[in-house]
């Protein structure tokens, strides 16, 4: 489960957390006229199935796939009203790998922090979910479901993705030929990746040896292990460990980052 996360807490060691696919949790919850920042669940993969108790709006973004309602197929980025006893099915993803599902009124869990988000690192915030579960539905929020007069509809590429990077605050333990690997090749999403870090794999990065004392990060800091393989460390990421942080992916990079699946390409180009 996740909302917009619990931000301004990291001088307590509380990361921010929260979806990793913000604009897809933001879009999911306009469309069924939410606030952005209403708790959905976040759906690594698909193989989904859940049962309405009552009259209910949801809406699906992020990832593509199979998405169907009592057997009926019905379009991503799109309010969908079940009725009590109706049955949500959400297969396999084949574009991406998220899923967010939002549902009018949000899920009303308890918020720790002021946030219903799983850190999945520290351990805190709601757990996740287990087979059997009923989830609570918060109470009708002020606005309507809004009529689109267009399709919101976009897929995740298929194909390489682009990330924008910024340089990092330890863009010089990499001389400028150590760094061209970095911007010139095709990087991997290696399958040991999560929530905290995604793991890079393809041709290392020379960078000089030692450590740096632990400093505090922000999604998308790309730290440099001596392996020369980045990490990118995303929303439950810790301080980092001794490695330099050597570019940060931008903002506006971090939720096409959050779609790439095990295996699927990388390319990285200057802000």
């Amino acid at each position: 489960m996740q909302d917009l996360g619990r931000p301004g807490l990291g001088h307590l060691g509380v990361t921010s957390s929260g979806a990793l696919d913000r604009g897809a949790l933001a879009l999911a919850n306009r469309l069924v006229g939410n606030p952005d920042g209403a708790a959905g669940l976040e759906l690594v993969g698909g193989g989904f199935r859940a049962r309405f108790t009552g009259t209910t709006w949801f809406a699906v973004a992020g990832a593509w796939g199979d998405l169907r309602l009592d057997g009926r197929r019905f379009a991503p980025y799109t309010a969908v009203r079940a009725t009590a006893g109706g049955v949500l099915e959400i297969g396999a993803a084949d574009r991406g790998i998220r899923f967010v599902l939002a549902v009018r009124g949000g899920l009303d869990v308890p918020a720790v922090l002021g946030s219903r988000s799983r850190d999945t690192l520290a351990g805190f915030g709601p757990a996740p979910v287990a087979a059997g579960e009923a989830l609570p539905i918060g109470g009708e929020p002020e606005a309507s479901v809004p009529v689109l007069d267009r399709e919101a509809a976009y897929p995740p590429p298929a194909d390489d993705v682009t990330l924008v990077l910024l340089p990092g605050p330890r863009a010089d333990w990499c001389d400028d030929p150590s760094l061209a690997p970095l911007f010139e090749r095709v990087w991997r999403l290696a399958p040991d990746s999560d929530r905290v870090g995604a793991r890079l794999a393809g041709t290392p990065v020379a960078r000089r040896d030692g450590e740096v004392p632990s400093e505090a990060t922000v999604p998308g800091a790309v730290q440099l292990p001596p392996s020369g393989l980045p990490t990118i460390l995303l929303a439950d990421r810790p301080v980092t460990g001794g490695y330099p942080v050597i570019a940060v992916v931008a903002p506006s990079s971090l939720d096409a980052l959050a779609q790439v699946r095990p295996g699927q390409g990388m390319r990285f180009r200057h802000a």
